[in-house]
């Protein structure tokens, strides 16, 4: 019988021995208004969930990472840029 973990996941769950390990697909947006103007960040990470209390724990590459960081597209990171209001997609 699993227990609720309470104060346990806060400091532990991401080394606990009752995690599960799922695939996921993440799209991190920059927050705010300016964010409409900065890259969309694609991630599909194995991602551990604490099964008691619901916490999620996954790593995020190195190139994605950067974008995250600058907020602007890294050369082979997965991302998505935003469409400039009055132009259409086959750039006419």
């Amino acid at each position: 019988m699993s227990t609720p973990c309470g104060a346990r996941c806060r400091s532990h769950c991401s080394s606990c021995h009752t995690e599960s390990m799922f695939n996921a697909e993440i799209a991190i947006h920059f927050r705010g208004r300016e964010g409409l103007n900065k890259p969309i960040v694609l991630l599909f990470p194995e991602i551990a969930v604490c099964p008691d209390c619901g916490f999620a724990e996954f790593m995020v590459p190195g190139r994605e990472l950067q974008v995250l960081t600058h907020g602007v597209p890294v050369k082979g990171a997965a991302v998505l840029l935003q469409q400039k209001e009055g132009r259409k997609p086959n750039g006419g």
